[in-house]
């Protein structure tokens, strides 16, 4: 059976693992503006391509930050043909999904998805590691699902947008900005206890992300706001 052709349409650090993760059962294409995503593309032995060829493929994963997204969504919608399932990585899935169901054409199956994982936590494997589909138009998502399941032992979940990122303010947004806030309270003492050096090493896996996944999961979701407050109220010596 003829493998797939997955199109990897920004080749940024989770567009690596995922190549490296389904090198060996689809036919990969890449594309990215960056002339240094481009050579870590040929350092993995893919070759880079243009828009237009990368668009033909069977499945597009846009690995692109939220910013870009719509004008890279707008890009590609004239190249689109019927039957193909285009899918996102984007932390954060209600503005995506909009921008997906608004800017391409009604022929194309549509999929949010969220990989609640990147690959330093998938550095000892993918079993049990969580995915987020988000289902937008279409059933051949269906297909792959079963197969990341299968084949990797993820752990899908289904969600509307909105619940993944009411949900993830709180797991994923709060991570962030407390593990950003104690990155710049300065370097940890050196008396510690054993409930600092956990948190403390959950804090250092999200800590130094890139700015763009930062701003995704804290900034980009309407409901980390609301949530930081309220934290911030529970920690006032007012509320003790």
């Amino acid at each position: 059976m003829q493998h797939p052709t997955l199109a990897l349409i920004g080749f940024g650090a989770f567009g690596r693992l995922t190549a490296r993760l389904l090198a060996p059962h689809c036919r990969i294409l890449v594309c990215d503006p960056s002339e240094t995503a481009c050579e870590a593309a040929r350092q993995e032995g893919l070759t880079p391509v243009a828009l237009p060829e990368v668009a033909a493929a069977d499945i597009l994963l846009l690995c692109v930050p939220v910013p870009q997204l719509g004008q890279t969504l707008s890009a590609l919608a004239p190249h689109l043909r019927p039957g193909q399932l285009i899918a996102d990585v984007a932390s954060v899935k209600s503005a995506p999904a909009a921008l997906m169901q608004n800017l391409l054409p009604d022929h194309v199956d549509l999929l949010a998805t969220h990989p609640m994982f990147g690959p330093q936590s998938a550095a000892g494997g993918t079993r049990g590691l969580q995915l987020v589909l988000c289902p937008l138009r279409g059933t051949t998502w269906r297909r792959p699902a079963a197969f990341l399941r299968k084949t990797f032992g993820l752990r899908i979940l289904l969600s509307t947008p909105d619940q993944h990122d009411r949900e993830a303010a709180y797991t994923q947004g709060l991570t962030h900005l407390l593990a950003r806030a104690m990155r710049d309270l300065g370097p940890a003492p050196k008396l510690r206890t054993k409930s600092f050096d956990l948190l403390d090493q959950a804090f250092a896996m999200v800590r130094d992300d890139a700015p763009e996944v930062f701003d995704a999961v804290t900034r980009d979701n309407p409901h980390v706001a609301p949530l930081q407050a309220q934290l911030a109220a529970l920690l006032s010596p007012a509320s003790r």
